[in-house]
């Protein structure tokens, strides 16, 4: 049988909350997205990535999205930060040498201590050990630039490896883990969609859609998917979505909105993930 691979793109607490959403309809249509062979998770992607495999039911992580926000301190994806990554990747020509000027700039930042954070994600999480599934997790060495996949392979806790995928620069601390600290999976690519990459069956789920700089975006790394003979389907938020996800994605209040928007697209998105997903589905979408 094909092997599939589901990856789940940043975009924030309402991108995590869209996420969510979108699984949880498609779920209920007999498409279920969480019997991947292999997650890839990247920022909040990360996030979605720890909650369906935790073992809960997926109408409770969309529950969950529903209900009034935690208190947390509040965080603003602001232009000044956004202006200042488009910068760095337009000006450099080498994307690993960008993202360790990114790094630098983070572990310079005023942010929140890091212990702080940790307690946040921890909370965020349905679960703190690695699920039994595949589940790959995309960071940033702050120091040197370097890509890293993070799984229950290695010596990261899930905690560690989600709040590393998390740790976006200037607004949330670099999360340390051994010797080493490390920034947002984001800062390579939004969703890192080229990890899955020898999979016959892929769908990407991407709140954002746009890359930054040199960064390939998620269309494009579909498009080369497709290229290489996979079976791809990308799901970006409709209208309703974006409008729902707003302009600030570390903004809580919205989570609900978004969580129900994804969950009302699902069921215009059912037919082009299910011939991707299912082997019987029919031709492949993208």
């Amino acid at each position: 049988m094909d092997r599939r691979a589901l990856v789940l793109g940043g975009g924030g607490v309402t991108g995590i909350a869209w996420e969510v959403g979108l699984i949880a309809g498609l779920a209920g249509l007999g498409i279920d997205l969480a019997a991947a062979d292999v997650i890839i998770g990247t920022s909040a992607g990360s996030v979605v990535g720890a909650d369906i495999t935790s073992g809960q039911e997926l109408e409770a992580l969309y529950q969950a999205q529903l209900a009034p926000p935690a208190p947390e301190p509040a965080a603003r994806m602001g232009w000044g930060i956004i202006g200042r990554l488009v910068w760095v990747m337009s000006t450099s020509r080498d994307p690993v040498r960008a993202r360790a000027r990114i790094g630098n700039w983070a572990l310079a930042a005023r942010t929140m201590p890091e212990a702080a954070r940790r307690k946040v994600i921890e909370a965020r999480l349905p679960a703190s050990d690695w699920p039994a599934r595949a589940l790959r997790v995309t960071a940033v060495d702050a120091r040197t630039g370097e890509f890293v996949v993070l799984d229950s392979a290695g010596d990261a806790g899930l905690v560690d490896a989600v709040g590393a995928s998390c740790a976006v620069p200037g607004v949330w601390p670099p999360v340390t883990i051994g010797d080493r600290r490390f920034v947002d999976g984001g800062v390579r690519s939004i969703a890192n969609a080229d990890l899955a990459a020898g999979y016959e069956r892929v769908v990407i789920v991407a709140p954002v859609a746009k890359g930054l700089g040199h960064m390939t975006s998620p269309r494009g790394q579909a498009a080369a998917l497709t290229a290489a003979g996979a079976r791809v389907v990308l799901l970006q938020p409709d209208r309703a979505g974006v409008h729902a996800i707003g302009p600030n994605v570390l903004d809580s209040s919205r989570r609900a909105a978004a969580a129900t928007a994804g969950r009302a697209q699902a069921a215009a998105e059912a037919a082009a993930v299910r011939a991707v997903w299912q082997a019987d589905g029919g031709p492949a979408a993208s």
